[in-house]
């Protein structure tokens, strides 16, 4: 595989990969009835479904658990508040994460703390090589292609609820902006798209950032099954 059309495909793991998912606009049409219509019940159900992902996407953007909470509470009495206006143009999740993302922001102006992704290309982190640059040929092809790890097996199985743990590790050391990205594609399983408007990233920030994030999951899960420079 050429290096150049490796950024989508670091990350091949299934433990952490679109643990939510996401819906198209149209799927949304039966809960989006219910909830117009008053219906509680379909109200307790949207939140049952995306409000710990909420508080894990807003912990990327202010300073602690506490605030975390507060902002994903007023995002459900906002999105609560505004489904009249709601006109379907993304999916009702999307539209949601983005009431959030904003919330957040503002909450992250106030506190003093405020993730910038429009000042990328100064990063050090962005300079750096996202893959070892030693991992490939002078072709760019994989010397040793990555070895996959979510192909079934006694081992694999046994180690599934530690990766899990460390997935999670791994996941909360990445830079606050590749963070954020990583949540709201690969755990969430929005369109690039939707990770733009939510994020308010030009696609090729987020592209890079989503790059540099699945570049460092993919090395830390090799470092710890000891795969990685011929270990066992």
């Amino acid at each position: 595989m050429r290096k150049a059309e490796s950024s989508s495909r670091l990350f091949t793991g299934t433990e952490i990969t679109q643990a939510s998912g996401t819906s198209s606009p149209g799927a949304d049409e039966p809960i989006l009835k219910r909830l117009r219509a008053g219906d509680e019940e379909a109200f307790r159900e949207l939140v049952r479904s995306h409000h710990a992902s909420m508080i894990r996407f807003a912990r990327t953007l202010v300073k602690n658990l506490e605030t975390a909470e507060e902002v994903v509470q007023e995002t459900w009495l906002a999105a609560l508040q505004g489904l009249g206006r709601f006109e379907g143009r993304s999916s009702l999740k999307s539209w949601i994460f983005g009431i959030l993302a904003n919330r957040a922001r503002t909450r992250g102006v106030r506190d003093g703390r405020m993730i910038s992704f429009s000042e990328l290309p100064g990063d050090r982190d962005y300079e750096a090589p996202a893959v070892d640059p030693s991992r490939f040929d002078h072709a760019g092809s994989w010397r040793e292609p990555p070895l996959r790890w979510d192909e079934p097996g006694p081992e694999r199985l046994a180690l599934s609820a530690e990766l899990r743990h460390h997935l999670a590790d791994a996941m909360d050391a990445l830079p606050e902006q590749q963070r954020a990205v990583f949540l709201i594609r690969d755990v969430e399983g929005m369109s690039s798209q939707d990770a733009c408007n939510v994020l308010g990233l030009s696609e090729t920030n987020q592209r890079v950032l989503l790059h540099r994030a699945r570049s460092r999951m993919r090395n830390a899960l090799e470092m710890k099954l000891g795969v990685r420079r011929g270990k066992t």
